[in-house]
């Protein structure tokens, strides 16, 4: 199977939690474009990544959307959570900006959405995990990316502060996981 992302972190991630299956990068199918996120919500985006490279591969694919909801932001960044500041912003700016829109906010309640949707050619799957937490009022952590440095749990832990494998076992790519593991077991 193919994972449908340039994304390390990511790419890391999944063969990490579907290690039972031999998942290759996008590189490594000599693939080498970018989808466009142009989609109106997580299953949108992942459904037109998986379709987009099923075509260019002819082999099953795997594709994720992810972002975090901020209740107090009225659910953004949301879909365009990696984009939401621009195509060439860091993922460093971005969680300082968020940091700043909340600077004086108490509900700081947010979810962090994954969509991950599976492609063969005829069936479509999807696993949706949905982790609940707060934004932290700093950063915290130095094992993670994207928002994991500042995406806090009940348990006051950001992601961040986690080993990948207590991260893999909470995550909301982990929870997406397996619910997509337990589709793809029943074809």
């Amino acid at each position: 199977m193919i994972f449908a992302s340039n994304n390390q972190g990511k790419l890391k991630n999944i063969r990490d939690i579907f290690h039972e299956y031999d998942i290759k990068s996008l590189k490594e199918a000599n693939i080498f474009v970018e989808v466009e996120e142009d989609q109106d919500s997580f299953y949108g985006n992942a459904l037109k990544k998986a379709t987009e490279i099923y075509k260019l591969a002819n082999e099953p694919v795997i594709a994720d959307d992810s972002g975090i909801c901020i209740r107090a932001l009225n659910g953004e960044p949301g879909v365009k959570t990696a984009r939401f500041l621009g195509e060439n912003t860091t993922p460093r700016q971005r969680n300082q900006e968020i940091l700043n829109r909340l600077k004086d906010i108490q509900d700081r309640y947010v979810e962090f959405i994954c969509n991950l949707v599976y492609y063969d050619g005829k069936n479509i799957l999807v696993g949706e995990g949905i982790l609940k937490g707060n934004i932290s009022k700093e950063f915290r952590g130095e094992n993670g990316f994207g928002f994991d440095e500042i995406f806090e749990l009940p348990n006051g832990k950001t992601l961040a502060e986690l080993t990948d494998e207590e991260k893999n076992s909470c995550s909301a790519r982990y929870l997406a996981s397996l619910d997509l593991k337990k589709k793809l077991a029943a074809l």
